[in-house]
């Protein structure tokens, strides 16, 4: 906050206002602070990156994808206890909790494999197009979406049966997305045209198409089923939106940090949140339908991109490693330019954890 003094005859008072006014704020930081605070650390280790997390609050079960394969963490004892093995390059699993199954998008063999999650073993793999990446499971129909990066089209799956039931063309690179069972939509990031797409889960159609300006590059979404509202984190610009589900019109937007990523809304304390590479996860609360209030800019690590959220216990989870530092230049010497191509420093090998933020609030 910056505040520039005028000329005044008292200055003094103006000084003395300008000072409470910071100290207030100070204050009101240092409380929202206290609304999520770092709770536990989960071990990981292994090479290799990571994409989503997902929850089954019901099994106390966290899914982290990793490498090639999902790890399983029970968030009752904040341990690993299993991993689904066999998915290459996959992004994350959807969880159909009433059908005890989960659904991994495995981009590096354009499939997703369908996984039995009593046993974690797998049941069959499926077909889809090129790189599944994000994905949506609609519980009213029973069906899952692998939205396709490089193929610009989301596979709808049968969940109980397995097999495809359509191929939707969505005519841009597709990211997060979220069903709304009741209204018989899934809505769908559309980065690379910032803009929702809108399908009918009923006719498999893309029925309209939302422009999200002010927003740039979406990639979370999250929804509020109650109050029909879509949450959006717009990677381009660093913004969170909140967005009406029934007309596409933005409604608010807060600040988020450098390269946001997921993001994720708790029904139950009315809060959303949008995560960054920056090691940034902006909190904000929907205090009523049309107003989105920042209450909590939580520091958790860089890199610290993905994030679930258990809407049971509140918790949120983030992966995240620690990366190599270049040596210092020799003295007199120019830093050497960044590798061509890369744009992210090398992870540290076994370096990889999930760290646990806990709700403070009432």
């Amino acid at each position: 906050m910056r505040i520039r003094f005028a000329r005044h005859r008292n200055l003094g008072a103006v000084v003395g206002v300008a000072l409470l006014m910071m100290s207030g704020l100070s204050l009101a930081v240092a409380a929202a602070e206290e609304l999520y605070r770092s709770t536990a650390d989960i071990a990981i280790g292994g090479i290799g990156g990571w994409d989503y997390l997902s929850v089954d609050p019901a099994a106390h079960r966290l899914y982290v994808s990793h490498a090639t394969k999902v790890v399983v963490i029970d968030t009752a004892k904040n341990a690993v206890v299993g991993e689904i093995p066999d998915l290459p390059g996959v992004h994350g699993m959807a969880v159909a909790t009433d059908l005890h199954r989960g659904f991994t998008t495995n981009g590096g063999e354009a499939k997703v494999s369908i996984i039995d999650l009593q046993t974690l073993q797998l049941v069959s793999k499926v077909d889809t197009g090129q790189n599944p990446d994000a994905y949506a499971y609609d519980p009213g129909r029973q069906e899952m979406y692998a939205f396709n990066g490089g193929g610009q089209s989301a596979t709808v799956i049968d969940a109980k049966s397995g097999k495809v039931v359509a191929t939707i063309p969505l005519g841009g690179r597709p990211e997060t997305g979220q069903a709304d069972p009741k209204a018989g939509r899934v809505y769908v990031n559309i980065e690379d045209k910032s803009a929702i797409a809108v399908i009918d889960t009923k006719t498999h159609t893309v029925v309209a198409t939302w422009p999200i300006a002010p927003g740039e590059e979406p990639t979370g979404m999250a929804i509020d089923l109650a109050t029909h509202r879509l949450f959006v984190g717009c990677g381009g610009n660093k913004l969170m939106l909140m967005i009406d589900s029934t007309t596409g019109k933005v409604l608010a937007s807060v600040p988020a940090g450098q390269g946001v990523d997921a993001t994720w809304f708790d029904p139950g304390t009315k809060l959303a949140f949008s995560s960054s590479g920056d090691g940034i996860v902006a909190i904000a609360r929907e205090d009523t339908p049309t107003t989105l209030t920042p209450v909590q800019t939580l520091t958790t690590a860089r890199g610290a991109r993905t994030m679930a959220l258990d809407p049971v216990n509140h918790n949120i989870y983030l992966a995240a490693a620690k990366y190599e530092e270049a040596p210092p230049p020799a003295a007199g010497a120019r830093a050497p330019a960044a590798p061509p191509g890369r744009g992210r420093a090398a992870m540290v090998p076994n370096s990889m954890h999930v760290m646990v933020f806990g709700y403070q609030g009432k």
